[in-house]
């Protein structure tokens, strides 16, 4: 019964989906009460979610690394904090979700390197469907990531160029391939305490303040947020709770916040502050990057959140 989500919706033929009715983490789906669907009468089932695990592969020159983000730039120019780096393969990392039937994680290529870009498209090969696949997103390549296995293709710098919310950019992404693929990555800096999205490797603010008027206008160009909290992102210091918040009151559309979770306690402020309708990524804390945090312990975790009534 918990294939009803979203983790399978791949599989559901196209003439299916107008019966999906959907609504931040939660779907409903009509079924056959029974294997043979004799009878006309049907049975909702109604599937949620609730705060879901969105696990993660972070690609830095071919390699999976977790480095603190805010020290990426372009110029190669300060230092770069790198908290781990694995010997292991982004496609491995992928098999290893997908065994654990994880879906909606994201592959973040943190360079436009050609290592980076063809360990990015092994990962979604490993998990077809499973992943969303974000770095040097534009108009140009994104259907092409869309063929190679991923669910979504994440976009930031390409739509908030030079500062500013390029709208025409947004339609023609929207319009290429469609508002149904799209994640927007509004990861944000907090600034005279407004939060603003920034780009280009988060070293640049744009002129655009995440709140209640933005969130609702964005989401009807995309079906999913991506927010990190830059200032804590990597750091495994704590939540941004105050952008939790935020997030969990003002955003229409299914949203995934990263940055600085560091123990089950802050997967439960998540929970708490999101009012159940943020979902969470960890990076650095991990076991499996090198941090103190089980991943299995965080799998469990997201398994227990599921439940289904009829």
């Amino acid at each position: 019964m918990m294939t009803l989500t979203l983790r399978s919706a791949s599989k559901i033929s196209p003439a299916s989906f107008h019966q999906i009715k959907h609504k931040k983490n939660q779907w409903a789906l009509p079924v056959c009460p029974s294997s043979s669907c004799s009878s006309s009468r049907s049975v909702h089932l109604v599937v949620e979610c609730g705060v879901r695990f969105r696990p993660c592969i972070d690609i830095h020159e071919g390699k999976v690394k977790q480095i603190v983000g805010s020290t990426l730039q372009d110029s190669g120019k300060g230092t770069l904090i790198t908290n781990f780096e694995s010997d292991k393969s982004p496609a491995e990392y992928a098999t290893l979700y997908k065994k654990d039937e994880l879906a909606g994680g994201h592959v973040i290529m943190l360079g436009a390197d050609a290592a980076s870009k063809c360990a990015a498209i092994e990962a979604l090969h490993a998990h077809p469907g499973g992943m969303q696949v974000g770095g040097g997103i534009n108009v140009d390549n994104a259907q092409s990531y869309i063929e190679e296995g991923a669910s979504h293709v994440i976009v930031t710098s390409y739509v908030f160029d030079g500062g500013h919310m390029d709208l025409e950019r947004l339609k023609r992404l929207v319009q290429l391939i469609g508002k149904n693929r799209l994640v927007l990555d509004l990861s944000c800096r907090k600034k005279n305490s407004s939060y603003f999205i920034v780009t280009d490797r988060w070293q640049k603010f744009s002129s655009v303040i995440l709140d209640k008027t933005s969130l609702a206008f964005l989401a009807t160009f995309a079906d999913e947020f991506l927010v990190h909290g830059v200032d804590v992102e990597g750091k495994r210091l704590g939540i941004d709770e105050t952008l939790v918040t935020l997030l969990g009151r003002y955003s229409p559309i299914p949203v995934t916040y990263a940055g600085g979770v560091n123990s089950m306690a802050d997967m439960e402020r998540i929970k708490k502050a999101g009012k159940g309708n943020v979902d969470v990524t960890v990076g650095s804390a991990l076991d499996i990057f090198g941090g103190d945090l089980s991943y299995r312990e965080v799998v469990s975790w997201h398994n227990e959140q599921k439940s289904v009534r009829r």
